[in-house]
């Protein structure tokens, strides 16, 4: 990925001050049969920051982004893009990569894009620049197919950014990503909020959220255990702090100074 500049993470003293969240889960409740995989799930993220999403393999994460895009139906609970209620609309502003690349391999990158474009209404002027921006400027006319996965993920990426939205869903963009591949997508996901974008991201990567996000969630067995400051968490520069305070939160056997802790 080409990144034109690096931002640090913003002073968070408040939660996007003046402005409605551009995602919100409000109650929202999920089973699958007898298995209650979200619990009274409550999420606010705003626009200009990264909201990392926390939490160990089976907490509940993809099915809370899938609930956001409208891919499934919640049992209880609401979702606001940018204040309004869900629909068509306000889906029209969200950009996502999420449950791994969806790619057609026969097509090279610049033909997938295309694809999208028509079926988006997006201008096809649009794909040169957005293969610049994730890295993939040279392969353009190469079958997605041949693709390393971390070459996937970026194609992924700029499937997400094809039709500029203001709210972007990433769900562990890092994977199959290596060392140099995962800095440029840090840098990235924290320009895209420096353009004013609501950006989500999830991962079970303490150490990843903690270099790119403002504001994090933690999610343990469906519930919503902490969110907030990224500050009012953990020190992000102290790993085994972040990791203290990650295990205090999905264990319940404490909670780190500054949080909230919802049972």
């Amino acid at each position: 990925m080409t990144v034109t500049a690096t931002a640090s993470p913003h002073p968070s003293p408040t939660h996007g001050a003046g402005h409605a969240p551009g995602l919100r889960l409000t109650g929202v409740s999920k089973s699958f049969g007898r298995q209650k995989v979200l619990t009274d799930l409550d999420l606010s993220a705003y626009p200009g920051r990264v909201y990392g999403l926390l939490g160990l393999n089976g907490a509940g994460k993809s099915t809370a982004f899938n609930i956001a895009l409208g891919l499934l139906t919640p049992d209880a609970g609401r979702v606001e893009i940018q204040g309004a209620p869900f629909s068509r609309r306000s889906l029209a502003r969200v950009g996502a990569s999420i449950n791994g690349p969806a790619l057609f391999p026969q097509l090279s990158a610049r033909r997938n894009l295309l694809v999208h474009c028509r079926l988006t209404g997006t201008s096809p002027a649009t794909i040169d620049p957005l293969l610049e921006r994730v890295g993939l400027a040279g392969v353009g006319r190469k079958r997605a197919g041949s693709f390393s996965t971390g070459m996937k993920v970026r194609l992924s990426l700029a499937m997400a950014l094809l039709t500029d939205p203001e709210v972007l869903i990433l769900d562990e963009p890092q994977n199959g990503l290596d060392p140099q591949g995962i800095i440029e997508l840090r840098d990235l996901v924290r320009n895209l909020a420096d353009e004013g974008r609501t950006v989500v991201v999830s991962s079970h990567q303490l150490g990843e959220i903690a270099r790119m996000s403002d504001d994090i969630g933690v999610l343990a067995t469906g519930r919503l255990v902490y969110e907030g400051p990224l500050a009012d968490f953990a020190d992000a520069d102290d790993e085994r702090a972040m990791e203290a305070a990650f295990l205090a939160a999905v264990t319940g056997s404490g909670r780190p100074a500054g949080t909230e802790v919802r049972a």
